[in-house]
C-alpha cells in the first residue's frame, strides 16, 4: 500500500485501541447468527399473522404505509392509532376504511409483539437460493460464537492487560436478542445492563442517572427494548425468562412506545436509554464511536449522532463498517463532506474513506470484508494486516 494508505489504516487501527470508546450495533451483526435484517423480520411476522385475528387489521396499516415499509414502522402506526382511540369519545378510529377499537389496537401489539420475540429468540435465516429457515424451541438456529469472537476480541486482546484502567465499553445496539449479553456472560467479562437481579430482574435504572464508571467490563444499553424485558401490572420494567408465568405483565417492551396508555410506564427505560447514548457522544473527550451492522435509517440515532460530532467542541472520531453494494448510506456522505468530516472513517468492501478522501487501500482482487461482523472482528483480533 501507499503511505498515505498505511497512514490512514494505521490511524483506524490506533483509533480501536483507544481506552475511550462507544460502540453502535445494528441487526447486521446478528445475521449470521441465525436471525434475520429488518427486512425478512417483516415478512415473517406478515406471514405468522395469516391465522390469527390481526391478519386484516395488519393489512389496513400496511395499505397507508409506504411500500417498504418494515415491522417497526407498522408498530409505531398502530400505536399512533391506538393513541388516537383512546382519546376518541367512541374508543374507535378507521384505518384505510376499516373501523377498529381501542382494545384491538393493543391486543394486535401485543401479538405482533410475541411474534417479533417468538422469531428473534430461535431464530430465521434467509439465504440466496435457498427456502428461509425458521428455528423453533425445539431445534432452535441461533448461534452466540459471532458475538463471542466480538466481546473477546474487543475485551480480551484490545483492552488486554489494561482493563482495570479502562471504563466500561458502552454497547449500544438497536438489538432485541441477547446475544450481546450472552456472550458477555460466556466469556466470563462483566456487563452492566440497567437491572439487577437474577434469571428474572427488575430494572433499577432511571431517567437521568448515569451508568456505572467501574466494576464492569461493559455496558449493555438497548436502544430498542429487548425480547426479554416485560413492562408489569405495576409499570415497572422486569428482565423475565419466555417460561415464567410471574411477575403479571401487561405486554412485552419491544420498541419505542406510541400509545398514551404505555407512555408513562415506558418513557423509562426508553427515554433513559437514548439519554445514556446522548451524553456518551456529548462527552467532550476524544470518543471513539464504531458502528458495525447499522443501516442508518433510524433518523432519530441519525440525528443523536450528527448534533454531537457537528458540536465545535466534540472531539469523537467516527469509524463506520458499512456496506457499500449500491446503497451507502448518503448521510455518511453528507458527514464526510462536512465541517468536521475529518473525522470519519467509513470502512466498506470497496476501501477506506477518510473524510472526503477515498477509497483508500482498495482491495487488489475482490472485496474487502472488514465491513461485515466477521470481518471487523477480524480487524479488531489481527488489526487491518490481518483484514481481506
Amino acid at each position: 500500500m501507499s503511505a498515505i494508505n498505511d497512514d490512514s489504516m494505521e490511524q483506524v487501527d490506533q483509533l480501536l485501541s483507544r481506552p475511550n470508546q462507544i460502540w453502535l450495533l445494528g441487526a447486521g451483526i446478528s445475521k449470521d447468527a441465525g436471525l434475520p435484517l429488518m427486512a425478512a423480520l417483516t415478512t415473517r411476522v406478515l406471514e405468522m399473522s395469516e391465522a390469527k385475528p390481526h391478519k386484516n387489521l395488519l393489512e389496513s396499516l400496511r395499505a397507508e404505509l409506504p411500500a417498504n415499509a418494515h415491522i417497526e414502522h407498522l408498530l409505531s402506526h398502530l400505536g399512533d392509532y391506538t393513541t388516537l382511540a383512546l382519546r376518541n369519545a367512541s374508543k374507535q378510529v378507521s384505518i384505510n376504511g376499516g373501523i377498529y377499537d381501542a382494545s384491538a389496537l393493543e391486543d394486535a401489539h401485543k401479538l405482533i409483539a410475541s411474534d417479533i420475540a417468538y422469531t428473534i429468540r430461535w431464530g430465521y435465516k434467509v439465504e440466496d437460493g435457498s427456502a428461509p429457515q425458521a428455528g423453533s424451541s425445539e431445534t432452535p438456529i441461533v448461534s452466540a460464537e459471532y458475538h463471542q469472537r466480538f466481546v473477546h476480541a474487543l475485551l480480551g486482546k484490545r483492552q488486554a492487560g489494561i482493563s482495570e484502567r479502562r471504563k466500561p465499553v458502552p454497547l449500544f445496539t438497536t438489538n432485541y436478542d441477547t446475544l450481546l449479553e450472552d456472550a458477555l456472560a460466556l466469556g466470563q467479562y462483566s456487563y452492566w445492563d440497567g437491572f439487577s437481579g437474577g434469571a428474572v430482574a427488575f430494572r433499577t435504572h432511571r431517567y437521568g442517572q448515569r451508568e456505572p464508571e467501574s466494576g464492569c467490563r461493559a455496558a449493555v444499553i438497548k436502544l430498542h427494548g429487548s425480547i426479554d424485558w416485560f413492562l408489569g401490572e405495576d409499570g415497572n420494567v422486569w428482565r423475565v425468562r419466555d417460561v415464567d408465568l410471574y411477575p403479571a405483565r401487561t405486554g412485552r417492551v419491544l420498541i419505542y412506545p406510541q400509545a398514551t396508555k404505555y407512555i408513562a410506564t415506558q418513557r423509562d427505560p426508553f427515554a433513559s436509554q437514548f439519554s445514556l447514548f446522548r451524553e456518551a457522544l456529548a462527552n467532550s473527550g476524544e470518543n471513539v464511536l464504531a458502528i458495525c451492522g447499522y443501516s442508518f435509517g433510524d433518523e432519530h440515532i441519525n440525528q443523536e449522532i450528527e448534533l454531537a460530532l457537528s458540536s465545535p467542541e466534540n472531539k469523537t472520531t467516527l469509524v463506520a463498517f458499512c456496506c457499500d453494494f449500491g446503497s451507502f448510506p448518503q448521510i455518511l456522505n453528507t458527514w464526510r463532506e462536512s465541517t468536521w468530516g475529518r473525522r470519519v472513517y467509513v470502512l466498506t468492501e470497496r476501501g477506506l474513506y477518510a473524510g472526503s478522501q477515498g477509497p483508500l487501500c482498495e482491495p487488489a482482487i475482490g472485496e474487502r470484508n472488514w465491513w461485515t461482523f466477521g470481518g471487523m472482528t477480524a480487524f479488531l483480533e489481527s488489526g487491518y494486516e490481518g483484514v481481506v
